[in-house]
């Protein structure tokens, strides 16, 4: 039977989210007719307006104090009572210190991504564009590498001045002093606290936006990379098929997000990668199988149950799979609608992390191991450390209670990094970052935000393993590619908010570790600052059915001086529907 409507070919509504069939100017339109407005507004309350009315309070808070109760709290600090205030202080150290720093940071690097990063970007590639259509330099060439530089420095400058002139038209109406008888009367406080908030903020903004594009201009600049590395015959190598992107979807006619019927349906493409890799592995063992991020289209349950469908026929490649989950797997609120709105509180982003952290679990759960807090070091097997939550999972999987949420609020955070580690002192480790930012809003779900935890725990793994080498895998990617710039679009909204960040702290393990990513669908390796770094292309996305797609299985060895080398990399390549070549 063959429908006038055939709905194995879709149709308009699988163009919905699609960047690729629709333009950011659509997408945003789309986004304002369709977007709740009563949580909008609370949302906006909750993550906003509250913080922001705190942050004005906090100076007249502060004043009173200082005003009213240095000389209790001085008295309060000598003998017993300083005892007694310590006591308490630890308390609260020990108990709300790590979940306060967590939640600080992801406000901060949050407010990086809702003020600063937005704005630099959008400045700095408008500048790169007019500055590289004047001046047309080569690709990957010292002049593109300068224009680049002194267009992130321009572009911090401007929004360092506009921020800065925010501050000086708020600052007549700021107050930083206060007393205990005006907070009878909240109401009355109301414009200065407003005020004091818009001139931290701005005056924040004009610091911050200044020392962003400083260390962004002088970083060093990523280079394509010329040579690949030779090594004697006697050296110990690993094979890594490097995979990222594949987002299975539900069943055989079903189209992707991002490219719509642009795109290939189904997950044929998927299954082809695996009976490809299953021969190679056959002729020429695979060590390690990295997926970096976005194994599924939308984080159903569906889809990971798919997922687990198309591996099943292949047990001796699924026992040298490691994953790590992407935007696609955690973020996506509503794959049909961009302009859904998630609250903090919706129980429904906690149940895409524990699908995850579950679907890890049966991929690598007794060959990584998750760190101990308390020492920093080494702990337990995925697998142990998630068997005292299984209870709590399940019910809250079946039930989807606030309780259980709260309950449940840091297993995805204390899970990572993930790390495989090396098996002798000279061996090759790996180690598994979530590179996710915690957003509430499908059209925002690409931003990425790496923990400071997370780059600690690095380090610390690190040096426990002096003469090891690393595969440092995360879902986004860490600098903008020495190439013609692309579409806004994609620069701003799927960068990582703090990729300069991660990268000056992992350039001191240079030598001793690759990084690999996926995140863009692009096909890249350089290096910035000694630092190598892999980016992957979609065997799936970016492609229709009779498209041919590729991806890359690369060669690391060791080199000698607990250093290693990366060795140039086997292409396979699958062929289209219709085609039958393949390399």
């Amino acid at each position: 039977m063959t429908p006038l409507l055939d709905p194995r070919n879709g149709d308009i509504e699988d163009d919905a989210s699609s960047t690729k069939q629709r333009s950011l100017l659509s997408l945003g339109g789309s986004l304002l007719a369709e977007i709740g407005l009563g949580k909008l507004v609370v949302a906006w309350v909750m993550l906003i307006a509250l913080p922001g009315l705190a942050l004005g309070f906090l100076p007249l808070l502060a004043s009173l104090w200082i005003g009213k109760f240095s000389t209790q709290a001085q008295l309060l600090l000598t003998g017993l009572g300083s005892l007694i205030t310590l006591a308490i202080l630890a308390a609260a150290i020990w108990f709300g210190g790590r979940p306060a720093m967590r939640a600080m940071e992801a406000s901060f690097w949050s407010l990086q991504g809702i003020g600063i990063q937005p704005g630099y970007v959008v400045g700095r590639e408008a500048l790169r564009h007019l500055a590289e259509r004047i001046f047309k330099p080569g690709s990957d060439s010292a002049e593109l590498r300068r224009i680049r530089s002194l267009c992130s420095l321009l572009s911090a400058v401007i929004l360092s001045l506009f921020a800065a002139w925010i501050a000086t038209l708020a600052w007549p109406y700021t107050r930083w002093t206060s007393s205990l008888a005006e907070f009878a009367a909240p109401l009355q406080l109301l414009g200065p606290v407003i005020a004091n908030a818009v001139a931290i903020l701005a005056i924040y903004f004009s610091v911050a936006s200044l020392l962003w594009g400083i260390a962004d201009a002088s970083m060093a600049a990523p280079v394509d990379l010329r040579n690949f590395a030779t090594v004697d015959s006697g050296a110990r190598r690993w094979r890594i098929a490097h995979l990222s992107d594949i987002h299975v979807v539900a069943g055989p006619y079903g189209f992707r997000i991002e490219s719509g019927r642009a795109g290939p349906r189904g997950n044929q493409r998927l299954e082809q990668v695996w009976a490809r890799l299953a021969t190679i592995h056959e002729r020429d063992p695979i060590d390690l199988i990295l997926i970096s991020g976005d194994l599924t289209d939308a984080g159903l349950s569906t889809e990971w149950a798919a997922f687990f469908d198309t591996l099943a026929p292949y047990p001796q490649l699924v026992e040298r799979i490691v994953g790590l989950p992407g935007n696609h797997d955690l973020n996506v609120v509503d794959r049909a609608n961009p302009a859904r709105l998630e609250l903090p509180t919706s129980p429904l982003k906690r149940l895409r992390q524990l699908r995850m952290l579950s679907a890890l679990d049966a991929l690598q759960g007794t060959r990584t191991q998750v760190l101990d807090p308390a020492t920093g070091k080494l702990g337990p097997s995925l697998k142990r450390y998630l068997e005292p939550h299984h209870l709590d999972i399940a019910a809250f999987a079946d039930m989807g209670s606030f309780k259980l949420s709260l309950r449940l609020a840091d297993i995805a955070d204390l899970a990572f990094p993930m790390i495989v580690p090396p098996t002798s002192e000279e061996g090759l480790g790996l180690m598994i970052l979530n590179s996710n930012a915690d957003t509430h809003f499908s059209f925002t779900n690409a931003l990425g935000m790496m923990s400071l935890a997370q780059s600690r725990a690095v380090e610390s793994v690190a040096a426990h393993y002096p003469r090891a080498g690393w595969i440092i895998a995360l879902h986004h990617h860490v600098v903008e590619y020495p190439k013609p710039a692309t579409a806004l679009s994609e620069r701003i909204g799927t960068a990582l908010i703090n990729g300069s960040y991660v990268v000056r702290r992992l350039q001191k393990l240079g030598g001793r570790a690759i990084l690999m990513h996926g995140h863009r669908h692009i096909e890249w390796i350089g290096t910035a600052g000694g630092l190598i770094i892999v980016s992957a292309p979609s065997p799936v996305m970016d492609a229709t059915d009779t498209d041919t797609t590729h991806f890359f299985i690369h060669t690391v060895a060791t080199a000698g001086n607990g250093t290693i080398a990366l060795l140039t990399p086997e292409k396979v390549t699958l062929p289209g529907a219709g085609t039958t070549s393949a390399t």
